[in-house]
């Protein structure tokens, strides 16, 4: 007896050949179908989630993580917003990359297509469920989506929903999968399906990440872990710096583009941490700092080698004092996962330089580390945040999902 992976695989290969021919106006009607279903089954979405929230809860999950996993109204309102904002957005097939004749009359044409079936593999988050099969769809993919379980009721309402609207527009209902088991050996069984599967993507943590990474023997895109950098120079407008601080790590600890660890100038750490303390306190965030930054008050817990390198996902900071730029760039060499760093100074220079040297997907001068996002970049929703160099980098959004094929025209040319 097949696995419900090779079956759900096999349905999802087949289907994407008619994703892959649909017209943009049937897949933006099957995506106005599937943001119309959101807001009619609201109620069923949520009352699944309560599940998953009680369940995660009474399991010992961290805040943090359960505002992850738990969807609002607003939540689900802003959802259906999502999609169809990517309705509004162009489709990123069939785009003509280049064209030219060549001297024996061959015209040849790059052409965007495609990817295949896009397996995806995430953790905790159910919004993940709908960004992910709507890119898909508009991209002419199908998918096979594996969240985790502790959002497994969340994931099954959601991608009944999302199948409903296909199968309104006429499209096959099994461009979109979902591993109902939660069993990790068919993770591992779905990653090597090289007859079925042609792209894998993770969303999560390191441990998940590593996992889909060694695993797999189908191509995949490393969407890396965050472990994000403030410097605070010397010449920071310290005021500036305590916003862009705060909201890097307050804003949304849990998320991959939080920032995990501070390094400040050794000029203005004291008046610096003066402020930030006044902020960072009433927030109740927990500080790890360096001598230098433990000195300055007894409330921070002194920092080990193992901090420097944490995702804390959670309101826990690290706080490291530097020298120069040139301390700033070799702790982010050594520590950084290449996701996003951020300088904050009104030295122009100093501000070229960290942008020079600093190799991560995103890196900012005077903003918070919190706009690496696809949404944010303008690309409508993403798909996960790219910390390899092929074949994205960064958020990726609808031009992350095709490849493209040479198309090539003759008149009874031979070699």
């Amino acid at each position: 007896m097949e696995s419900e992976v090779i079956v759900k695989a096999r349905a999802a290969h087949e289907a994407a050949r008619q994703l892959a021919a649909a017209p943009t106006e049937l897949k933006n009607r099957a995506l106005m179908y599937i943001a119309d279903a959101l807001e009619v089954h609201r109620g069923d979405i949520m009352s699944a989630n309560e599940k998953d929230v009680d369940r995660a809860r009474a399991g010992g999950m961290g805040e943090a993580m359960l505002d992850r996993l738990s969807l609002t109204e607003a939540r689900i309102k802003d959802m259906a917003r999502g999609v169809r904002q990517v309705v509004g957005l162009e489709d990123p097939t069939g785009i003509c990359l280049d064209d030219w004749n060549r001297p024996n009359g061959l015209h040849i044409r790059k052409i965007t297509v495609p990817l295949g079936v896009v397996a995806i593999i995430y953790e905790s988050r159910p919004n993940v469920t709908v960004d992910a099969a709507v890119l898909c769809i508009k991209s002419g993919n199908a998918c096979i989506l594996r969240g985790g379980s502790e959002s497994i009721h969340s994931n099954m309402v959601l991608v009944s929903v999302l199948k409903e609207g296909l199968s309104r527009a006429g499209l096959n209902a099994d461009g979109i999968g979902l591993l109902e088991n939660t069993d990790r050996a068919l993770v591992k069984e779905l990653l090597t399906l090289r007859d079925y599967i042609d792209m894998a993507i993770p969303r999560g943590g390191a441990g998940l990440i590593r996992m889909v990474v060694t695993t797999a023997t189908v191509p995949c895109i490393e969407t890396g872990s965050g472990v994000c950098h403030v410097y605070v120079d010397k010449d920071a407008d310290l005021d500036m710096a305590v916003r862009i601080v705060e909201n890097a790590k307050v804003s949304r600890p849990s998320t991959c583009n939080a920032m995990e660890t501070l390094l400040v100038h050794q000029d203005v750490i004291r008046p610096f941490l003066q402020k930030l303390m006044l902020v960072l306190t009433e927030k109740q965030v927990e500080l790890r700092g360096d001598n230098q930054a433990c000195a300055f008050d007894d409330s921070i817990k002194k920092a080990t080698e193992v901090d420097w390198g944490t995702e804390y996902n959670a309101l826990i900071m690290s706080v490291k004092t530097v020298s120069s730029l040139k301390d700033a760039l070799d702790h982010i060499r050594r520590y950084s996962t290449h996701h996003s760093e951020a300088i904050v100074t009104n030295n122009k220079k100093t501000a070229e330089l960290f942008l020079q040297d600093v190799d991560s997907a995103a890196v900012y001068v005077n903003a918070s580390t919190r706009f690496t996002d696809g949404f944010e970049f303008g690309f409508g929703a993403e798909i996960g945040i790219s910390t390899q160099k092929l074949h994205v980098r960064g958020p990726m959004g609808l031009t992350a999902l095709v490849t493209y094929k040479y198309v090539i025209h003759g008149q009874g040319q031979i070699r």
